[in-house]
């Protein structure tokens, strides 16, 4: 398909550049199938879902993966160099996208602050580099001292980070250290949401996907089938597996909250529809034409436009809807992206 299908105009002051306080004041627009749009707030959402519903979370943590440093390299002159992490090959090596990369080459080394340092081993052909960090501590150690939150660019390119984004770009339900973006759709749930869905009946699961930077990265290709899509890697063990399986099984609707769960769940089921245990990386692409064979529903914000998350939300709903949803969004002063409002979406 054609990406400028998924273009629309989206007037700057609908991104969010701080999430709703308390989190689950955010709004939610509720899309079922073709009824009229169902303007709620995310407390709310008990009482837009059915008991047995089960919400399916991503429990990765967002690791302070934003490092700026000096270049070392061979001729004593220090270039910035900025570095974005966005995949972790093994235990000191990380693959990052590098701002200023054409004054970085193999084999530099990259000094950080707080006495963090890692070699620049090798170019990718996509521009990254594999950094290979020094000493013995824990990579995440050393993030913790030098690194800061990597806010998505539409965040970040308009207000500096800060002490507030450590907690706030964080979900209530983060385990596992690995992602360098929030799966955002989770950001919105409290405490006291979470009680008052196990009130009304709402079931849950975890599973873990690290979101990785190139979520971010536009779409250059014109048409979708030239887009080289990004892998990141999950994981969802035999017993959660089972759960959703039983739970659909009974005529329960499974729900993803975010794409990232979503992404997990369709690359861990079967043709038939089931859904199997799953580690590994996934790179799978959905855009419209697909079909969905592991959930009933998604929760999830407003995305960029023509991006793969935006195709993703159009395979689920239909081009044409989700279109006339966004429509409805910036008319009714929805606010976009990371820390914005949210969308629960029924096909």
């Amino acid at each position: 398909m054609r990406v400028d299908l998924f273009d629309f105009e989206l007037p700057p002051e609908r991104i969010a550049l701080r999430p709703a306080r308390p989190r689950d004041a955010a709004r939610l627009l509720v899309v079922d199938g073709d009824a009229p749009f169902n303007d709620r707030v995310m407390r709310e959402l008990p009482q837009v879902l059915r008991a047995g519903d089960v919400l399916v979370f991503n429990d990765t943590r967002v690791i302070p993966a934003q490092l700026e440093g000096t270049r070392g390299g061979h001729d004593g002159q220090g270039a910035r160099i900025g570095a974005t992490l966005h995949k972790r090959i093994d235990l000191r090596r990380w693959q990052a996208f590098i701002r200023n990369a054409k004054r970085l080459r193999e084999g530099d080394r990259i000094d950080f602050p707080a006495q963090v340092t890692a070699i620049a081993e090798m170019r990718h052909a996509d521009g990254s580099f594999t950094l290979a960090f020094e000493g013995d501590e824990p990579v995440e150690v050393l993030l913790e001292r030098a690194g800061r939150m990597p806010l998505p660019p539409y965040i970040a390119g308009k207000r500096e980070t800060d002490a507030a984004d450590r907690e706030d770009y964080q979900t209530m339900f983060a385990q596992h250290d690995g992602a360098v973006a929030a799966p955002t759709a989770a950001l919105h749930f409290t405490p006291d949401l979470i009680a008052a869905l196990d009130a009304a009946g709402v079931m849950r699961e975890t599973l873990t996907l690290h979101v990785g930077a190139g979520t971010f990265l536009p779409v250059k290709a014109e048409d979708t089938a030239d887009h080289a899509m990004h892998s990141e890697w999950g994981r969802m063990d035999a017993a959660t597996a089972a759960r959703l399986n039983a739970a659909r099984a009974r005529g329960n609707r499974v729900i993803a909250v975010g794409t990232t769960s979503l992404r997990v769940l369709e690359s861990a089921a079967d043709e038939y529809g089931t859904i199997q245990p799953f580690e590994g990386d996934t790179a799978i692409f959905i855009t419209p034409g697909y079909r969905f064979r592991a959930i009933d529903g998604l929760m999830t914000n407003f995305h960029l436009p023509k991006s793969t998350l935006f195709m993703l939300v159009s395979a689920l709903m239909g081009l044409d809807r989700m279109q006339a949803t966004y429509a409805h969004a910036i008319e009714q002063g929805y606010r976009f992206y990371s820390y914005g409002d949210g969308s629960l979406l029924l096909p």
